[in-house]
């Protein structure tokens, strides 16, 4: 299962939390038995900062964090890691769709720090359902994503609600949600916009998986627009 943090960060203090974590932060939680997936700026607001996390599952998730946040590197710099944010709880958990199926990334490509940032953009659609139904999943997974495949870059990931019990509660999550996410990467936003308007292009997007979906959605897609930085293993 994976987290999606969103961190509201103190005016003008992103760079300063982005150069700790990418320091302090990345192999310290990986020995906890977590991967850190990616860190982001959003380019959206230059407040926010915008990271994943994966765990094998929940009980996993709690073995992990528990180690990490009452252990030694969090208590050494988390005190300055919370100093730069305002509001650290807008976390969506979330579940590859299919099962097994992640982002596909390991440490092992993960760059050294002090290295040239990837100039890549990557693109975080979130889809917005009633709660405990299955409609809105299968119109993106079935309907949108195959032909978002035909129309250039496959989708690194479609993410979808976990709705398990938080086994972490230190650390809150969103819940009474189902959202579908789907994670695209290019080699930068122009490509994005080329992508996304073939695949709106196509006569079975445009008059069927689109109306359907927007019948069934409770609020329009979130777009996050982000700019991985240097050790982000997303890019």
């Amino acid at each position: 299962m994976i987290e999606l943090r969103q961190y509201t960060l103190r005016p003008g203090r992103r760079d300063e939390l982005i150069e700790l974590f990418d320091r302090e932060f990345v192999e310290t939680q990986e020995e906890t038995g977590m991967i850190v997936l990616g860190q982001f700026r959003d380019l959206d607001d230059p407040d926010r900062f915008v990271w994943l996390r994966g765990f094998k599952d929940m009980e996993a998730r709690r073995q992990a964090l528990s180690a990490f946040y009452g252990g030694p590197v969090w208590a050494a710099h988390g005190p300055q890691a919370n100093a730069t944010m305002v509001d650290s709880d807008n976390v969506l958990l979330l579940r590859p769709l299919p099962p097994g199926r992640g982002f596909g990334v390991t440490p092992s490509e993960r760059r050294q720090p002090g290295a040239t940032a990837p100039d890549r953009f990557v693109a975080a659609t979130l889809w917005h359902f009633p709660p405990h139904t299955h409609d809105g999943i299968e119109l993106i997974q079935d309907g949108l994503v195959p032909l978002l495949r035909q129309a250039g870059p496959a989708p690194f990931a479609v993410l979808t609600t976990e709705t398990a019990a938080n086994t972490f509660p230190r650390l809150p999550v969103r819940t009474g949600e189902n959202i579908v996410a789907v994670f695209t990467s290019y080699s930068d936003e122009n490509a994005h916009r080329r992508h996304l308007a073939d695949a709106m292009a196509h006569p079975l997007v445009r008059n069927e998986i689109l109306p359907d979906i927007e019948r069934t959605q409770t609020a329009a897609p979130q777009l996050l627009r982000l700019a991985p930085t240097v050790r982000s293993l997303i890019r």
